[in-house]
């Protein structure tokens, strides 16, 4: 097979599972009311099924990254797509948020770890001279995933008693087809050696690899600010939108979902394909360029967070939506890159374990911070969310100390 066009194809069977990885974890937020009149549970434990997803994934990525060093990264794909896929398709029947859990949060929650160290190190190793671009295209399939899923649990949900379940049954479905598509179609890489040897990384070996540059903590904990920030948007969007806006839009009813992530991933995908050309043009005679688009993404993006959450015309919160995606599309863009510049290539997998254990670990808080801040606020949702703005203003200052403390020596030991 000819390996210019088969790191295309390769992509391509990575889009697709990278649009089930993440559409499926958007089921959830569109269907939160209909989850807790099912179950008769409030906002706070059903909050808690999200937060436990998201510890999963960040308690086992390490593992998962360090796997795909060690062994094939074709079958860490596959396998990790249909164990979450099953987890997705199994939550679809549950009758209880203590089953919710153990699907949806762990076992959904341990397949996921599996994608994405392994994908976005087959993405980097093939894509040498087109890396940010071939990343940036894997991220559109976050973006249309999101939208698309969430559209239809939104609409679903909408229709009250227990449809929330059918988008369940149906990605999972199609998300354990698709496992198989990929153990007949993908190709495993070699992990990189070092000095010539093929010896295998040990956890050890990844950890000081990622901790001994500077620059590739503060990307970390830029990152681990904008996850916090992703999650509970994902998760507590469409209920602040139905809450907010119902009385004055009605459809809201079916369609929050649709609108809480459509018009920010729209956003999104204009800054992702800007920032990523930006990037990689830029990027030789401008090392820095990478960092630098990730402070302005993320900086820029406050006062729309702050005007989506405090303004009361659901017309402007849209807008305010788009603008928020479009920078964060343009933080996106970079972030992997970055961090790879940075990060010894024989490390990459283990190494992107090490960065999503740290930031979903913090990031899983929001699922359930969201809602108790908002209780403890009197019932003020909007305040509640425009608290995420402070979480992108440290990730900003984070990843402008990289910019301007650490990253040439960085790239200079690289």
């Amino acid at each position: 097979m000819d390996e210019k066009n088969y790191k295309w194809r390769a992509l391509a069977l990575l889009w697709v599972a990278f649009f089930l990885q993440q559409g499926t974890r958007q089921l959830f937020g569109p269907s939160v009311p209909a989850m807790c009149a099912s179950f008769g549970v409030d906002k706070v434990a059903i909050g808690v099924v999200g937060t436990v997803f998201a510890m999963t994934y960040g308690v086992c990525v390490p593992f998962a990254g360090l796997t795909a060093d060690l062994f094939n990264r074709k079958w860490m794909v596959t396998i990790g797509v249909g164990v979450f896929c099953l987890g997705i398709f199994a939550s679809g029947f549950v009758a209880s948020v203590g089953l919710l859990i153990l699907t949806y949060g762990i076992l959904n929650g341990f397949g996921q770890t599996f994608y994405y160290p392994s994908a976005t190190s087959l993405v980097s190793q093939l894509h040498k001279e087109s890396r940010a671009t071939a990343i940036s295209i894997l991220q559109l399939g976050l973006y249309v995933g999101i939208v698309g899923c969430g559209g239809l649990a939104g609409f679903v949900a909408g229709k009250g008693g227990e449809n929330w379940r059918v988008p369940f049954w149906i990605f999972g479905g199609i998300g354990l087809a698709w496992a198989v598509a990929l153990a007949f179609f993908l190709k495993d890489t070699k992990p990189v050696a070092v000095e010539g040897r093929q010896k295998k990384p040990s956890i050890g070996e990844a950890v000081k690899a990622v901790f001994s540059k500077p620059t590739a903590l503060c990307v970390i904990l830029g990152l681990a600010m904008m996850i916090y920030v992703d999650i509970g948007f994902k998760n507590w969007m469409p209920a602040y939108l139905r809450e907010n806006f119902g009385d004055a839009c009605p459809y809201l009813r079916h369609w929050a979902g649709l609108h809480a992530v459509l018009w920010h991933y729209l956003g999104a995908i204009l800054g992702v394909l800007a920032g990523s050309r930006i990037g990689d043009r830029l990027v030789k005679g401008r090392p820095g360029i990478r960092l630098e688009l990730g402070v302005a993404g993320l900086g820029l993006a406050i006062p729309f967070i702050v005007w989506m959450a405090t303004t009361q015309s659901f017309a402007l919160c849209c807008v305010a939506m788009f603008g928020f995606g479009l920078f964060r599309g343009v933080y996106d863009s970079n972030f992997m890159a970055s961090f790879f510049d940075v990060v010894n290539p024989r490390y990459h997998a283990s190494g992107v374990g090490v960065m999503m254990c740290i930031a979903f670990l913090f990031g899983s808080l929001s699922s359930t911070v969201l809602p108790w801040l908002e209780k403890a606020l009197g019932g003020d949702m909007g305040r509640s969310m425009a608290s995420l703005a402070g979480f992108y203003l440290v990730g900003a200052a984070v990843v402008l100390v990289a910019r301007v403390a650490f990253q040439k020596k960085d790239l200079e030991r690289s």
